[in-house]
This record gives C-alpha cells, sequence and structure tokens, in this order.
C-alpha cells in the first residue's frame, strides 16, 4: 500500500497525501472510529465538511489516534450556503472549535452555491467575500491551505480576478464515467491542484459492467480501478467508508493502468446516479 506514503506539493509548498478517507455520511458518533482506523491502517489523509454534521467526531478521532498531529492531513469544508465575509469567518472560528484543533490544513468553500440552489443564481460576490475570510485566517497560520470545491472555469475565474492566495485545491466530482477534462486542465493550469470526491461515484460504478470488464483485465475490484484511475488522473483521491476492510482495499492500487484503458475510462459517460440523483452534485447540473 505504498500509495499511503506518497503525496502532492501544493503550490505554497504544502504537501498532501494522495489518498485520503472522505467522511460524508459517516454518522458523528461512528467518525472518530473509523478515522482511528484509518490511521492505523496508514492513511494520513482525512476530509471532513461542515455540511457533514461529523467535524466533532472527525476531530475526536484526530486527537486520539495516537500519532502527532502534524503527521496529519485534516480538511473541512465552509458550508455551502455561506456567502457573507462575518458568517464565514464565525464559521471557519466554528470548524476549529467542533474540530478541537488550532489550525486545519486545508479548508474549501464547499459550493459557488448554496445546495437549494446549486449551478443556479449569481453569488459572486458572496464567494469573494467568503474567499477573504479564508485567506485572513490563512494568512494567520489558523488554515494551512485553502481552495474550493465544485467550482467551475467561471466561478475560478471569479476568486481569481480579486484574490491575493490562488485556490490551492479544488474539490470535483470525479470518476470513470465523468471526468471534467477541461476543468482538470484548466485547473492544473492554475497550479489548483483536484481533489477528486466519489471516485466511485457513490457506488453506482460497482453496478457498470464495462468498468467490471476492465477490472477484471488487471486483477483489481472495481473500487480499486476507480481509485487508481483519479490518481493516474493526477488528483487526490478521496473514497468513503468507515469499513476497516474497505480502507485497506482502497489502498491496495500499486499498479498502473495503460493509457489505451486511461482513454476508454475517461471517454466512458455514466452518470446515472439512481436514488442518489437526489443530492445536487448528483443531480446532472
Amino acid at each position: 500500500m505504498t500509495i499511503l506514503t506518497e503525496s502532492y506539493t501544493l503550490s505554497n509548498g504544502v504537501t498532501i497525501p494522495k489518498l485520503g478517507l472522505g467522511t460524508w455520511f459517516i454518522d458523528d458518533d461512528r467518525a472518530a472510529q473509523a478515522v482511528r482506523d484509518a490511521v492505523e491502517i496508514g492513511y494520513r489523509n482525512i476530509d471532513t465538511a461542515q455540511a457533514y454534521g461529523n467535524e466533532r467526531g472527525v476531530g475526536e478521532g484526530v486527537r486520539t489516534a495516537g500519532i502527532a498531529r502534524a503527521e496529519l492531513f485534516v480538511s473541512t469544508k465552509l458550508a455551502a450556503e455561506i456567502k457573507d465575509y462575518d458568517e464565514a469567518v464565525a464559521a471557519i472560528d466554528g470548524s476549529l472549535v467542533k474540530l478541537g484543533l488550532d489550525y486545519v490544513d486545508l479548508m474549501l468553500i464547499h459550493s459557488p452555491q448554496p445546495w437549494n440552489d446549486f449551478r443556479g443564481g449569481d453569488y459572486a460576490e458572496g464567494n469573494r467575500a467568503a474567499w477573504r475570510a479564508l485567506e485572513e485566517a490563512h494568512t494567520a497560520g489558523r488554515l494551512r491551505s485553502i481552495g474550493v470545491s465544485n467550482f467551475l472555469q467561471s466561478d475560478l475565474e471569479n476568486i481569481l480576478g480579486s484574490c491575493t492566495v490562488v485556490p490551492h485545491v479544488n474539490q470535483l466530482l470525479a470518476h470513470v464515467g465523468n471526468t471534467p477534462s477541461e476543468l482538470i486542465a484548466y485547473c492544473e493550469g492554475k497550479g489548483i491542484l483536484v481533489e477528486a470526491y466519489s471516485p466511485i461515484a457513490h457506488g453506482e460504478m460497482l453496478k457498470n459492467p464495462d468498468v467490471a470488464a476492465i477490472a477484471e483485465k488487471y486483477r483489481v475490484s472495481v473500487p480499486q480501478l476507480c481509485i487508481r484511475y483519479t490518481l493516474q488522473l493526477g488528483a487526490v483521491s478521496l473514497p468513503k467508508t468507515a469499513n476497516p476492510e474497505h480502507m485497506r482495499s482502497n489502498a491496495e492500487v500499486d499498479f498502473v493502468i495503460s493509457d489505451d484503458d486511461m482513454a476508454v475510462l475517461r471517454d466512458l459517460r455514466a452518470r446515472d446516479y439512481g436514488e442518489h440523483s437526489v443530492f445536487p452534485v448528483f443531480a446532472g447540473k
């Protein structure tokens, strides 16, 4: 599981492990144990968000994992509804209190729009205000790096037009069947690292026979193929699980997908998320 010792370097020199533990849908009372299990296996990158409702549990897991805080990379996200400087300042403080940490390694604006208006209205000014709060907390050393999530090129251009710190990260829905290649290339051109959340399409890739056939070719599982795919895109991969066996399996990706198979997977289109389509990020917007 050498992937657990590999990292990328952000534009500000901060290193971030290539494989992380996503914690969406892990209840707060289970999050601490999930983090401790992941750290015992070798994970050093833990991702949460205000919207997940489990910052308290994730922070407890970080503090009780039995290794130095400095060895862990902890991310959280500013709630998508916060498009105001003062509210953002208060929310940053709130996350640090809930996590019980003096600093976080990465904080993101969770979405360019509130969830109830995802890909809807114009929140450009609100995003700039929230970004200013993140910049100030970053300058103060409370956030080692800052970024965004679900931002399209136009959303990024809005930030880049007035920022003093270029976003270090853009966390995106990116997986086999949904590869935003142009947006990934744009981010790379601006020195913005892409993180891929839901790399297994919230489980829907498990049902895809084309993906299963390629996984069989490499004698790996569908999740392992999907995680490896996002890594070879040059992204951080953030599969979510509270199951230690799945954590171990997800890290067993020390194989290489050929260029030809990467092209096949990149061109595949599969964006039917079934019951999960109720969530804005999976609604096809």
